[in-house]
């Protein structure tokens, strides 16, 4: 099993800055694509995607700000490899459907140079992830971590299959969406041209990962700052498709796919959560019915001499 290792700075720094970006460009995606706008920087169809795009990188900000309060690798990588899939395949695509953006289609001057710091802003974050990634893992491990790992709380048997459905499915989807947008951008229950296929399958092969990163780690303590993220995803995906409710066709087999997944990842959020929360109240109640060594503040020699049991003995 490989070794502990103490969670770098960069990480650490990188996760705050991608928060306090993510949440101010997010909700600023998400508010104006429910007022019917779409202020992507890529010229979209619809004002669906942008939305939705936005409202992952929202709702993904308040988990990334925890980040710094682990001290171990093992901790926080299960959000911290989603997240440097997200700014490199964002990245990419950008580059890929250059074409598209606001700027290089002449569109409003605040999009136009809206998509110009996109483009820049993402390329910097990426060229941080990456590095930032390679310098964690070439840091050296720590002297606690010769022994095997032992999950502190496992994953109960019953939650696995589920949770193997649902990362499986936005794995699936997201890749599908990546490497040939133009046949999967059709099965989209709305309207994409391919940039929005491509952009939407990053954010899904993300959190397929991150599912099935939870699921390989097989311990909730190693996996909280993600169950953080997940139950706020859902939601801002959630009003985002309701107020957009017109735009999708809700009765094809994709927009029942697309509904049960993103129930499936509410779900999974809320039942990590209330699991997590039960161990910890057993750990807690554990810990106050161990006896007590409280110290005598009286010198040894003036203290009770009443025998104990041992002295019976």
């Amino acid at each position: 099993m490989a070794a502990q290792k103490e969670l770098s700075p960069g990480i650490v720094v990188l996760s705050a800055v991608v928060g306090g970006i993510g949440l101010t460009t997010g909700a600023l995606l998400t508010v104006t694509s429910l007022f019917g706008y779409a202020a992507g920087a890529w010229v979209s169809p619809e004002a669906l995607s942008p939305g939705l795009i936005g409202a992952a990188m929202a709702g993904v900000a308040p988990a990334l700000f925890t980040i710094g309060r682990a001290r171990l690798w093992q901790d926080v990588r299960s959000l911290v490899l989603p997240l440097v899939i997200v700014l490199v395949g964002l990245f990419a695509v950008s580059l890929l459907n250059g074409g598209s953006l606001q700027a290089t289609e002449g569109g409003p001057l605040f999009l136009a140079l809206f998509s110009l710091g996109w483009v820049a802003t993402l390329g910097l974050l990426a060229l941080g992830a990456v590095g930032c990634l390679i310098a964690q893992y070439r840091r050296p491990a720590g002297r606690a971590a010769a022994a095997p790992r032992q999950p502190a709380v496992p994953l109960p048997a019953w939650s696995k299959p589920p949770l193997a459905v649902v990362g499986s499915g936005w794995f699936g989807i997201g890749a599908g969406l990546l490497a040939f947008p133009d046949f999967w951008g059709a099965l989209v229950p709305w309207t994409v041209n391919r940039a929005d296929a491509q952009g939407l399958g990053v954010w899904a092969l993300a959190l397929g990962v991150g599912v099935l990163g939870a699921l390989a780690e097989d311990d909730l303590t190693r996996i909280r700052p993600a169950l953080r993220a997940v139950p706020l995803i859902a939601p801002a995906t959630a009003v985002v498709l309701a107020v957009h409710f017109r735009s999708v066709d809700w009765a094809s087999g994709p927009g029942v796919s697309l509904l049960a997944l993103v129930t499936g990842l509410f779900t999974t959020g809320v039942s990590g959560h209330w699991l997590l929360s039960r161990a910890d109240r057993r750990s807690d109640a554990a810990s106050d019915a161990r006896p007590a060594v409280a110290s005598d503040p009286r010198p040894a020699a003036v203290s009770d001499a009443r025998p104990s049991p041992a002295d019976d003995a």
